[in-house]
């Protein structure tokens, strides 16, 4: 039973995340910065942003082994095609026809978006099971450097904001808003969803 709760937090917090990440992108406000850098690189070198969440992951996976010096987490890449698949699901599917207009609206679909990435990913890193390697570089930064979960990930966004930057990215206003809210909000939830994880998992046993 510990085993469903572990792989129904994953499956979840990853379909919560996905849809976060598919939200800001439709808000046109701006993305968070590793997802503008997946939609830049779709619109100038070609392929869907789901595609480029998994090229750029597999990079991330080497990055981060040389953070920690541990040997590559190629376990992570069946996290990087569920995400992958979600996300184009999500944006090519369900919100093909979506568009958002009137800054009132665009705004609420952001910050719809933008707490649906935080919740899942908070949720999705209970199980402990192969991380994004985005979310993996939060962690290696905070285990190699000392660092709390919001200072990590607000790192790890600046650095793929300068990525974005290069490929002409959906860069606005959001995209500032999502690089320094985005690690407050996971450390905002991430209490909350280790202790109802918590209490499943003794509960199963």
């Amino acid at each position: 039973m510990a085993f469903v709760y572990r792989t129904l937090f994953y499956i979840i917090g990853l379909i919560i995340l996905s849809f976060g990440v598919s939200m800001t992108i439709k808000a046109g406000l701006g993305t968070g910065a590793w997802d503008a850098l997946n939609v830049g690189l779709s619109q100038t070198v070609g392929l869907t942003p789901g595609s480029w969440v998994v090229i750029v992951g597999i990079v991330m996976i080497f990055v981060n082994a040389a953070l920690v010096k541990r040997r590559p987490d190629v376990a992570a890449i069946i996290t990087l095609l569920i995400t992958g698949v979600l996300i184009d699901f999500w944006l090519l599917r369900v919100f093909e026809d979506m568009v958002v207009t009137g800054y009132a609206k665009q705004f609420g679909v952001f910050v719809l978006g933008m707490v649906a990435l935080s919740f899942g990913l908070a949720v999705y890193l209970q199980p402990k099971f192969p991380l994004i390697p985005i979310d993996n570089f939060m962690m290696a930064l905070r285990e190699r450097f000392g660092l709390n979960l919001m200072v990590a990930k607000t790192l790890g966004e600046v650095f793929a904001l300068s990525a974005a930057f290069i490929f002409k990215g959906p860069i606005g206003i959001g995209t500032l808003i999502v690089t320094f809210a985005i690690g407050p909000l996971i450390q905002l939830f991430y209490p909350y969803c280790e202790k109802l994880y918590n209490r499943l998992i003794t509960s199963a046993r």
